[in-house]
């Protein structure tokens, strides 16, 4: 086994990697462009090496100072995590050349397995379903109009180095090929400098389903169950699970049996994953082979028992596997849920800033947390959004389900936007509870962008009641330093809960006190709730007969509060009768009239305007184009009209709603 390894990587995988090492006895060193600097995972390695300023291109996408590093600090071995040099051949053959191993595969299976269209080829050699299509790179858009005809809509347009939905466009018709095939391909160039295209057919209410393998030096090769990868957005992963409802045990033994022929056609070693997509009849194909530890492995590691950093540290040192393909079993169920940092109510538009405040849910032998910050630590726009990746395990899929449920309720990031409540909406969501999945499960239920839901009476009800809880503690908190506009504390009291904002509806509330609860009357309606919480949390637990919830809570002002919990989000404000009164005759502030203005939706940089100062656009004419962590998203006109000023060029850096251009306003 080594004695000090370096993980070539950062954030929550680099963490993920030194926790398995540190348990091993096995040093660590850790490398840290400039704003990683007094990031978690530096700290908890052994040693750090700076390697560059933030650019990814200049600092953990540069080969030869990350080898630098373990020269200097004597590292055997390097593990890559996900993502940067993992699935880089050029990496790894440097690496032999200096005598230092890869925690990974060897040379031959990454140059064969990461040029999508090559390893098609090899697939469907090995006797590995194929997807119908032309694997072959494209010359341009006009060669991919007239390969997709020939294939028949819809087509997916990918690129052949992509991955992370990054570089792929779905073509429902001739119109869509050309700018889907221009996107795709700049998308591409940007994140992996490599723009070749291909074209398959698109596969209709898909499951992506995935199987883990593991593979030794000593030809041993082994499938690990199945991962259900079906909860996707714009191609990124959100919800995983394993093991899928929807395989059985003869589905999952010829997709094992697949996948391990694949591995064993590429001389295959360490941890790897295969992918495919299985349609309603289940029929499967295969989509392509990622080289590397998945982001989504923990849920295996819940249902397996096996720990899968170490045994790729393991193999890496020459080690045979420690067990058969007859000894792997699988114990219960799992579910992951990817905390990102973006707005899923802004059309899940990245999000950055600092974590002001962040306090996970706890630990346990069924809840997992995988992340590499930190109350404090910023979410900046030079690398991937995700905050945290949480895991439950239950002995059936309903119990991992309900936990998965408590934890992302109790889960609490103040500083910037984030999905957990999106989170939270999807796996309590009926369909996604029956199994009813697909990778168009979140465009069905919730199209481009998340809708709180606020029509549910019962968690209408328990939000409101979370509300007026916050605010009596705090009268309680004001009144001790002379500071309540006007407190009464005693055993049974009235409020009126202005719900919404600006637009609100006033809702007549009841407490009395019973036992070390309350009755809670809201709309005719009573439940008793027994809270606890303390002024200042952001997070109150309200015990009831059945399961606790867990509502989030923030102030808003000085009687309003935000809350949400299982989807749900309302904006409550908290009066006595007597304050209530002067409440209803105050005016509402409206928000100023930004409709004249294209703004930026998300921080990031702008790589171009498409219009100029004076032209008259036409709906849906494109305006401008924004990058952001290595996305592109182009920006339409929702309407015609007259473009008054230009207010951003291209190389500018786009804060939040920051102006982009002006049109004139309306006669």
């Amino acid at each position: 086994m080594f004695k000090k390894i370096l993980i070539a990587n950062r954030g929550e995988i680099a963490c993920r990697v030194i926790r398995t090492a540190k348990r091993l006895g096995i040093q660590t060193v850790a490398v840290y462009s400039e704003p990683d600097a007094s990031s978690l995972h530096v700290r908890m390695a052994d040693e750090a090496v700076a390697i560059g300023p933030a650019s990814s291109a200049e600092s953990y996408l540069r080969a030869d100072k990350i080898i630098a590093a373990a020269k200097q600090t004597g590292a055997e071995a390097i593990h890559p995590g996900f993502g940067f040099l993992s699935e880089n051949a050029d990496f790894a053959l440097a690496l032999e050349a200096e005598n230092i191993a890869f925690i990974g595969p060897g040379v031959h299976a990454i140059q064969a397995m990461g040029d999508k269209i090559e390893s098609k080829k090899l697939a469907k050699a090995a006797g590995v379903s194929t997807v119908p299509g032309h694997a072959e790179s494209l010359s341009d858009a006009d060669e991919a109009l007239k390969i997709s005809r020939e294939v028949g809509f819809p087509v997916m347009l990918k690129a052949s180095a992509g991955g992370g939905g990054k570089g792929m466009r779905i073509a429902w018709s001739e119109d869509e090929v050309a700018d889907g095939f221009n996107l795709a391909a700049s998308e591409a160039r940007t994140s992996f400098g490599d723009d070749r295209i291909f074209v398959e057919k698109y596969i209709e209410e898909p499951r992506h389903i995935e199987i883990q393998i593991i593979a030794d030096a000593q030809g041993n090769t082994v499938y690990l169950g199945e991962r259900e990868c079906s909860i996707q957005r714009r191609h990124q992963k959100v919800v995983e699970e394993a093991p899928s409802p929807f395989v059985d045990d003869a589905l999952r033994k010829a997709m094992g049996e697949q996948a391990v022929a694949l591995a064993k056609a590429v001389d295959y070693r360490s941890a790897g994953t295969v992918e495919f997509i299985v349609d309603r009849h289940r029929n499967f194909y295969f989509l392509e082979m990622n080289t590397r530890l998945q982001v989504e492995h923990p849920v295996t590691e819940f249902i397996t028992g096996l720990d899968l950093v170490e045994l790729m540290l393991r193999v890496a040192s020459g080690e045979p596997l420690p067990f058969e393909q007859k000894d792997v079993r699988i114990n219960g169920w799992a579910v992951e849920s990817r905390v990102y940092a973006e707005d899923p109510e802004r059309g899940f538009l990245p999000a950055t800033g600092h974590l002001t405040r962040y306090r996970p849910p706890a630990e346990t032998e069924a809840v997992r947390l995988d992340t590499g910050v930190e109350e404090g630590s910023e979410i900046s726009m030079f690398y991937d959004p995700m905050i945290a990746k949480l895991v439950t395990h239950g002995k059936t899929r309903e119990e991992a389900i309900d936990t998965m449920i408590d934890a992302l309720d109790a889960y609490s990031i103040r500083g910037l936007a984030n999905n957990l409540n999106f989170l939270s909406s999807v796996v309590r969501h009926p369909a996604f509870r029956a199994g009813d999945l697909s990778t168009n499960f979140i465009a069905t239920h919730y199209g481009e962008e998340f809708v709180p839901n606020e029509d549910e009476a019962a968690l209408r009800h328990q939000l409101i009641a979370a509300a007026v809880f916050a605010q009596r503690d705090r009268d309680a908190l004001d009144a001790s330093v002379g500071d309540a506009d006007e407190v009464e504390m005693s055993n049974e009291r009235h409020y009126a809960a202005f719900v919404g904002f600006p637009e609100s509806k006033e809702v007549a509330v009841g407490l009395r006190a019973r036992g070390t609860g309350f009755d809670v009357e809201i709309d005719g309606v009573s439940e008793t709730f027994e809270p606890v919480w303390k002024a200042g949390e952001s997070v109150i637990r309200l015990k009831t007969t059945g399961r606790d919830l867990y509502i989030q809570v923030e102030r808003e002002g000085r009687r309003g509060w935000k809350l949400s919990r299982g989807g749900a989000r309302l904006v409550v404000r908290v009066f006595t009768p007597q304050t209530a009164a002067l409440q209803r005759v105050m005016p509402v502030k409206r928000p100023p009239d930004m409709s004249q203005f294209l703004v930026s939706p998300m921080p990031g940089l702008l790589v171009r305007v498409t219009v100029q100062a004076g032209e008259t656009v036409k709906p849906g004419q494109e305006l401008a184009v924004i990058e952001a962590m290595k996305m592109e998203n182009v920006l339409h006109a929702d309407q015609g009209g007259v473009v008054a000023a230009i207010h951003a060029s291209a190389g500018d850096t786009l804060a939040v709603e920051q102006p982009i251009l002006e049109f004139e306003k309306d006669d």
